[in-house]
């Protein structure tokens, strides 16, 4: 059997310094392996675009890589939450296809686990893509969803991983069609009480404080089955600090919020993360609203008008890609009468260290 070697990546201060070799080629590696794993290419993005991401200091993040014969074979990255109390390690592992079967999956998740015992964090979550596929089928304990069993499955299950959740990867081709008419009667619908904004960028100031809500609540509202997500803390300074590094990403943030008119406080908002080249995908990233002004179609409004600011600002990109869990029926609906459809699955596991 080949012998390998497990070594930490350097994380370089800009990707085009000199020792940012081996980072590019450990994401590269990611993209690459989340390809065959969830179909498409849509998710990968670009080692400038992730770069300002391993820098976020309220979730620190560390990057391993394992070499066979002088190239990298497989990485595993680590990442927990900076506030005191954080109980939780994320951890994944990808191992090219052509290197499996000899140790480096088993090797790379022994250490990031001592990462995390060391850190003294007791529980170890990680999601596992799952291509659609026949065969035998492990089902949810929310009672929503289920993924076929493979090699990545029984991989998990022997180290004592437990399934808790099943997302959906769904894609929403590009262009929508009949947008305008379509937001306008979904203004119609919400009513006078509430009035959309939309932005590019930095978060405007009037808006930093209630973003910084929004931001904590969906870490708290979103739902995480038995994985049992720790919340995640959001202050104005925290989101001026982010879209100051987002600033050095290629990558645009789209965001669409909806105004409580008669509070003048914001109800909900939606991002999309939008790549530079026109022939990649935009990723949608959070959309929440608050539960004191659900029912009202907020959700659908705030999707179509961040689609509509897309369209017009930035109009070519294919598709758009997201994630939900299977149990959030009430977004999913939002999303597939809006026109996303299912492309791949992805488990939701935990394990508890400690």
């Amino acid at each position: 059997m080949t012998a390998f070697t497990i070594e930490p990546v350097t994380i370089p201060a800009a990707i085009d310094g000199p020792d940012a070799v081996g980072f590019i080629r450990a994401i590269e590696l990611r993209n690459e392996v989340d390809a065959m794993s969830f179909g498409t290419p849509d998710l990968a993005f670009e080692p400038a675009e992730e770069l300002p991401g391993y820098h976020d200091r309220h979730h620190p993040q560390r990057l391993l890589a394992a070499g066979v014969g002088g190239r990298m074979a497989g990485t595993g990255v680590y990442e927990t939450q900076a506030a005191e109390d954080a109980d939780t390690a994320w951890i994944f592992v990808r191992v090219l296809p052509e290197h499996r079967g000899r140790g480096i999956g088993r090797a790379l998740a022994d250490e990031l686990e001592a990462m995390a015992l060391r850190d003294g964090k007791p529980k170890a979550v990680t999601f596992s893509a799952v291509p659609a596929g026949t065969g035998k089928r492990l089902h949810s304990p929310t009672g929503f969803g289920s993924i076929v069993v493979n090699r990545d499955v029984r991989f998990l299950q022997a180290r004592g991983y437990r399934l808790e959740q099943v997302e959906r990867m769904s894609r929403l081709p590009l262009p929508v069609d009949g947008l305008d008419e379509r937001l306008a009667a979904a203004e119609q619908r919400t009513g006078h009480d509430y009035r959309v904004h939309t932005w590019i960028g930095p978060t405007p100031d009037r808006w930093v404080d209630d973003l910084a809500v929004l931001a904590t609540r969906m870490s708290i509202d979103e739902p995480s089955a038995g994985l049992e997500q720790p919340a995640d803390v959001w202050t104005a300074d925290r989101i001026r600090e982010r879209d100051a590094a987002a600033a050095s990403s290629p990558r645009d943030r789209f965001t669409a919020a909806a105004e409580h008119v008669p509070s003048g406080r914001l109800a909900g908002y939606t991002v999309l993360s939008v790549p530079p080249q026109r022939h990649r995908a935009p990723a949608q990233f959070a959309t929440l609203v608050l539960g004191e002004h659900r029912g009202h179609g907020l959700g659908m409004l705030l999707k179509l008008a961040n689609l509509r600011l897309l369209q017009s600002e930035r109009p070519g990109h294919p598709s758009i890609t997201t994630f939900n869990a299977e149990e959030n029926r009430h977004m999913l609906d939002v999303n597939e009468a809006i026109g996303f459809v299912p492309v791949a699955n992805e488990g939701g596991w935990r394990k508890d260290l400690a």
